[in-house]
């Protein structure tokens, strides 16, 4: 971790480009906040076993990106934040913006927020892996993961036929949660012609400038992943160590 670039009074933000780091940077961008003024971007390289450091995992205890750090907290004091969830809810409600204030428009923002972070998260993230990472290419973990994608698509493509975004009339956390995960649609095995009303969403998000400076961060630090000692770190044994 790199601490010695910490800035006073900035959201520290120790994050990776990943589908989880992106939905961070993008909302601190859609917030108003400037990347290297109101918030730093701290990389915490998962290839190369960043994430098992001890300064990490005083903030991440599940040794995943991203986390957060805001000197000002609700009552004024620091407070500290994992899960990529939980720190867009807390952005939310520190702004004001992209959750909305009424009982029931909030809550069927959040359902849109589970949905991702329980389904659409975990099983494109098994999707990637089999398709892209395996050692071996396993035929029915291919196909499992690969067809409960194009479910998980086709779920998104009827919610939008009628709505403009993923829970409604308005941009949300939901939109923001769910759109870097579906940015990869064609390692997936999707074909975005299937899903009319998900590919007109999908090139709408696309085109917010808050959403391309988000998908830069850290972008140009992401190597491919080649090498045996990279894979011990994100899917090796190291993962699976007791903590002391």
């Amino acid at each position: 971790m790199v601490t010695s670039k910490l800035k006073k009074g900035a959201i520290n933000v120790y994050s990776w480009p990943t589908p989880n780091g992106h939905k961070v940077h993008i909302m601190l961008e859609e917030c108003g906040y400037k990347l290297g003024k109101d918030w730093i971007a701290h990389p915490i390289d998962i290839s190369a076993g960043s994430q098992f450091e001890a300064e990490f995992l005083a903030i991440s205890p599940n040794n995943k990106i991203p986390a957060i750090t805001d000197p000002h907290g609700p009552d004024g004091k620091p407070i500290h934040l994992f899960e990529s969830g939980a720190i867009l809810l807390y952005l939310a409600g520190k702004t004001g913006q992209f959750l909305p204030k009424s009982t029931r428009a909030k809550y069927e923002v959040l359902q849109w927020l589970m949905f991702q972070m329980g389904g659409l998260g975990p099983m494109l993230g098994q999707n990637h892996h089999f398709r892209l990472y395996a050692p071996e290419k396993i035929e029915y973990a291919i196909n499992r993961y690969t067809n409960e994608a194009k479910r998980l698509y086709s779920v998104l493509d009827h919610q939008l036929k009628n709505n403009p975004y993923i829970a409604g009339r308005a941009y949300s956390i939901a939109d923001i949660a769910i759109f870097p995960w579906t940015r990869n649609w064609k390692n997936q095995g999707m074909d975005i012609n299937d899903y009319p009303h998900f590919k007109h969403w999908f090139e709408m998000i696309s085109e917010r400038p808050a959403v391309k400076r988000g998908v830069e961060v850290l972008t140009a630090l992401r190597k491919p992943l080649t090498d045996d000692k990279a894979r011990e770190h994100l899917f090796g044994s190291t993962q699976y160590k007791k903590r002391k």
